[in-house]
């Protein structure tokens, strides 16, 4: 199986190359190569998207294609080099335009120019829109995958790391809304090894690649038990007080990760995995994604600041 990743360097593409050399895929990783090294038995072809394909991506002869950018004009370029190949695209349930609903429709408008997401972050889900249309109209065979929250080992961005590093420190834990509200979120090597089975079978179609929904009560439970903390102490606080102490909702500084507002966004994470299992998704236990994120980076609400808030709730 001879393979082109588009990335290689980072999370979700990183996995999904290292997993591929692992089965003995012929594997290239195209980047500029300047977020780290490709993992190792793949090669680097060094290319830099916002400039035209290098003739060794057009004449590659590769089976298939796995992408995540997220800027249109980098898709349309790539996809139209090795439109002969099986193309796997990695997309976004931000695709959706109604996030207090889990079906799949309707779509955002497509945002056909790259837009800095530094200027406009709302912008992401119309600018993978226009790549899903872009390889959907160009690749002779195509899958689009569309994952709610990617978590587990080499994850940047803190979002649920947050919870397995709070609950292995113990003490009383500041839980946001309600233990009812449903979450979810898929272990990043789970979703790469479905990627590549679906490359490898040239599976076609669209589908959320998502994890099984939970009750955040429940994810936290499981998570708390993987991490050695099995019977944490949550302060559940309801969403009305959390903002008015200016707590942050999902991710970044000051916030509470996975905490979004409700019901506007009840569907956000709520999708059906069904289609995706039917189609030979595997979906580890929480309990066993949770370690791997012991030793992620997080950019969460602070210790000192989480003990500010649960005093004024115990004191209002």
């Amino acid at each position: 199986m001879k393979l082109l990743v588009l990335g290689g360097t980072r999370f979700l593409s990183r996995e999904v190359a290292a997993r591929a050399v692992a089965r003995g895929w012929d594997v290239t990783c195209a980047c500029r190569g300047t977020s780290g090294p490709v993992p190792e038995g793949a090669t680097h072809l060094p290319w830099d998207r916002s400039d035209d394909p290098p003739a060794e991506v057009a004449d590659g002869g590769w089976d298939a294609v796995v992408d995540v950018a997220r800027l249109p004009s980098q898709v349309r370029r790539a996809v139209a080099a090795t439109a002969s190949a099986h193309w796997v695209f990695v997309s976004t349930v931000s695709v959706y335009a109604d996030n207090g609903s889990s079906a799949m429709e309707p779509l955002l408008d497509p945002i056909d120019d790259d837009v800095d997401l530094a200027v406009d972050p709302e912008a992401y889900g119309g600018m993978k829109v226009a790549c899903e249309r872009a390889v959907q109209e160009t690749a002779e065979s195509w899958m689009v995958a569309r994952p709610g929250l990617i978590v587990g080992p080499g994850d940047p961005t803190g979002r649920f790391a947050y919870w397995p590093q709070r609950l292995a420190r113990g003490g009383e834990v500041l839980a946001p809304g309600s233990p009812d509200d449903v979450v979810q979120v898929i272990d990043v090597r789970d979703l790469a090894d479905w990627l590549l089975d679906l490359a490898a079978s040239r599976t076609t179609g669209t589908y959320d690649a998502v994890g099984r929904p939970v009750a955040l009560g429940e994810l936290l439970a499981h998570t708390a038990a993987g991490v050695g903390a099995d019977y944490p102490r949550l302060t559940w606080v309801d969403q009305d007080f959390l903002e008015a102490q200016g707590v942050a909702h999902w991710a970044g500084e000051g916030s509470l990760p996975l905490w979004l507002p409700r019901p506007a966004y009840d569907g956000m994470l709520a999708h059906d995995p069904g289609p995706a299992v039917a189609a030979g998704l595997r979906l580890r236990p929480l309990a066993e994604t949770a370690p791997a994120c012991l030793d992620s980076p997080v950019t969460a609400l602070t210790p000192e600041r989480e003990a500010e808030v649960l005093a004024a709730w115990h004191a209002r």
